[in-house]
């Protein structure tokens, strides 16, 4: 199962006032895993980026002069998100930005399913706070190299806490009993309960079994057509 995680960088928080994304990173995941296979990119833009933004991410207009606009890298990205379902922290923040790229170049909107690890995160942790910070804190994950905010390094911060959400390492793991083994196995529809593997006593076995009985009083094996 292919998944990827997303987050953007913007040059403020509404882009229906014209703030525009400046970074995008894309982290594939299969079976909730990263696989390594990582987008990531920035944008130049003409609207100038705040104060408050650029004390989250760093970013400056001086510094994505240098890089392409969105319009130059939509085709890479999209090719790399395909149909699979989108991993997003805050959901709406990031799709609202993505997709008004979209409509200025006039390409359709993104229609991928979507899991928002915020409504996740309250869902299965029953609390209110569930920003990354807090997330990756509650579940041990390593925060030195966030000092800013990145999108890519966010991505990758929150494929360990998707993971986490998702019931940690153990869901990675396969136990498969091997075909026509003679050990003991275990099959989906006897709940759990073990066959054991049958052993059969010889016939010299059972008659010197018998034998053996036969010294002893009122013995309960007599009573038995062995």
């Amino acid at each position: 199962m292919r998944e990827v995680v997303l987050d953007t960088e913007t040059t403020g928080l509404d882009y229906k006032k014209g703030d525009r994304i400046i970074e995008v990173g894309c982290v594939e995941l299969t079976n909730h895993i990263k696989t390594g296979n990582n987008l990531q990119f920035y944008c130049s833009v003409e609207k100038l980026i705040t104060e408050s933004a650029t004390k989250i991410h760093g970013l400056t207009n001086e510094f994505l002069k240098k890089h392409k606009p969105f319009e130059d890298s939509v085709d890479e990205l999209l090719n790399f998100l395909s149909n699979d379902t989108l991993i997003i922290h805050n959901a709406e923040f990031d799709l609202g930005f993505l997709n008004n790229e979209l409509k200025i170049i006039n390409k359709p909107s993104i229609k991928n399913e979507v899991v928002d690890t915020v409504a996740l995160a309250r869902k299965k942790l029953k609390t209110r706070i569930a920003n990354l910070d807090y997330l990756c804190k509650r579940f041990d994950i390593d925060l030195s190299a966030r000092k800013l905010h990145g999108a890519l390094l966010d991505c990758n911060l929150l494929a360990e806490v998707y993971l986490e959400l998702k019931g940690g390492k153990q869901t990675t793991l396969e136990l498969k009993s091997p075909v026509n083994s003679a050990s003991n196995t275990t099959t989906k529809n006897d709940k759990g309960k073990k066959e054991l593997a049958k052993v059969f006593a010889s016939q010299k076995e059972i008659q010197s079994h018998k034998n053996f009985v036969k010294n002893i009083k009122n013995a309960l094996w007599n009573k038995l057509d062995y």
